[in-house]
């Protein structure tokens, strides 16, 4: 993972729990209360979603909830921000095409 450990500001990381996220089919570790951007990027994924037109990949742009480039679809739900959105324990989470799609329920 790439993280920041020690911050010039903020100081060391503080120690937390560790929860399992699922992201594309694939298991991943996240920390407790860490936003999915946050995990995401420290994994060393660079995008969240594609454009609907062109299909250019977007990743996270303003990180404060403002805009849509970081959004993707959670727990079968798309449009999530992940830069506010913290993660949970068994979350998953998919790279979003274009609008997204809302997962049927069977």
């Amino acid at each position: 993972m790439r993280r920041i450990v020690d911050h010039p500001v903020l100081g060391p990381l503080p120690d937390t729990d560790l929860v399992t996220i699922i992201v594309d089919g694939e298991p991943i570790t996240a920390r407790k209360g860490e936003m999915i951007a946050a995990a995401l990027i420290a994994t060393g994924k660079k995008y969240f979603r594609k454009t609907v037109k062109v299909h250019e990949p977007r990743g996270i742009y303003c990180g404060i909830g403002r805009c849509t480039d970081c959004v993707m679809t959670v727990n079968g739900i798309p449009n999530i921000r992940t830069c506010i959105t913290p993660v949970e324990d068994g979350m998953v989470i998919e790279t979003q095409m274009g609008y997204g799609v809302w997962k049927q329920e069977h």
